[in-house]
């Protein structure tokens, strides 16, 4: 219970941090249910980013009562977008989230996993990023990394997708 509370007050300083700092636009933190633990995340992507840009995601990050020791989780809400790195049912899947432990299949080294001195903050700039450059080695959406790669090559398919996301998140289409 101890450990619980130690993570509870950690994660109220966390958000406060987010909530007021200045320097990071277009992300914006409030809690789910004024549960410490659930945090539900917007992410109003710049304009610059080549598919997702001028989107506004929806997410919710949850915190173990063991955080910072393990890492939480991100789930997209609808829309999810159309990206290699995300399963269909929403959830993230990005290096820095995996448990601080070998991967079994040796895709990440233990410097690349989850590490207490993440933060909320460092976790969703990530995802930004991660927006703005796919990882399709491993990836959570077979299909989105499959057309991401065709992109390379000429095809639209990607664009077009992740583009429809981006207008659903907007509650057009």
């Amino acid at each position: 219970m101890a450990q619980s509370s130690g993570a509870a007050g950690l994660l109220r300083r966390q958000l406060k941090y987010m909530q007021t700092a200045k320097d990071l636009p277009g992300i914006s933190c409030g809690l789910v249910n004024d549960n410490v633990f659930e945090w539900e995340v917007m992410l109003m992507i710049s304009d610059d980013c080549k598919y997702y840009g001028g989107g506004n995601f929806r997410c919710i990050l949850t915190f173990p009562p063991n955080y910072p020791l393990l890492p939480p989780s991100l789930t997209f809400k609808s829309p999810i977008p159309f990206h290699p790195n995300i399963y269909p049912s929403g959830l993230l899947c990005i290096s820095i989230l995996h448990p601080p432990e070998d991967d079994q299949y040796g895709y990440e080294s233990a410097a690349e996993r989850w590490s207490p001195v993440q933060t909320p903050e460092t976790i969703l700039l990530s995802v930004i990023s991660l927006l703005h450059s796919p990882n399709d080695e491993s990836p959570a959406n077979v299909e989105a990394a499959r057309l991401w790669r065709e992109e390379k090559e000429g095809s639209k398919e990607f664009k077009r997708l992740c583009r429809k996301a981006v207008r659903e998140s907007l509650g057009e289409d």
